[in-house]
Parts: structure tokens; C-alpha cells; sequence
């Protein structure tokens, strides 16, 4: 029974330390790819923004995200540098989408009237 409290301590202690030293490993790798980030590379921010490194800052990142648009970005907002690869699955993906989506859209217009007139009716009591 003494030695019940030490044993449940180290069974809840080890995962946690496990766990802080697997995030600071990703937190180092994150920081390694934001310093070795150089001109001309292609990289998404944390909010999702898309764009190409025009110019480096110790502190900043200029990305152009459309043609002649160049916003600032500070080094820590770019979450991932993308590769050619991942960019053209991407870009196959999305016109895949776009395709059904206005197939969908053309095929079933007339249906979504009618839906919307199926839909029960909200009064005030």
C-alpha cells in the first residue's frame, strides 16, 4: 500500500514529460524551417494565406500573394513551406471541385426550389 502513491505519481508524470519533450522537438522544427526560409519559396501562414518569399527580415517575411501584391508577414505567422508536389495535388484537387460542384449546381437547381418550399415555415406565437 506504501508504495501505491510513488507508482500512480510516476505513471502520471512520465507521459506528461514525454509529452512537453515531443512538443518542444515540433516547436524547434517549426523554428528551423521559419530561419531557413529563403526567397522564392512557397509557404501558407497560420491563417491560411498562400504565397511566394519576395524578401527576408530578420523579424519578417514580404510574401507575394498575387501578381504585383506584396503584404508582410512576421517569420513566426508561416506555418509551412509547400513543395511543388503539394501544390500541384492541390491545384488538381480544387478544379476537381469546382467541376462537381457546378455539375452539382446545374443539375439540381430546379430541386433546391423546391426544397426551400418543402422547408416548414417559422411563425411568431
Amino acid at each position: 500500500m506504501d508504495l501505491l502513491l510513488p507508482l500512480l505519481l510516476v505513471a502520471l508524470l512520465i507521459p506528461m514529460f514525454l509529452g512537453v519533450r515531443r512538443q518542444k522537438r515540433e516547436m524547434a522544427k517549426v523554428t528551423d524551417m521559419q530561419n531557413d526560409l529563403k526567397v522564392g519559396d512557397r509557404v501558407v501562414t497560420t491563417s491560411g494565406l498562400f504565397g511566394t518569399v519576395v524578401e527576408l527580415d530578420d523579424t519578417t517575411v514580404d510574401l507575394e500573394i498575387a501578381e504585383e501584391i506584396v503584404t508582410t508577414w512576421l517569420r513566426q505567422s508561416i506555418r509551412e513551406v509547400r513543395t511543388d508536389d503539394d501544390a500541384q495535388t492541390d491545384g488538381d484537387t480544387t478544379e476537381e471541385t469546382s467541376a462537381d460542384a457546378v455539375e452539382t449546381v446545374e443539375a439540381g437547381s430546379d430541386n433546391h426550389v423546391e426544397a426551400a418550399d418543402d422547408a416548414p415555415k417559422l411563425t411568431k406565437d
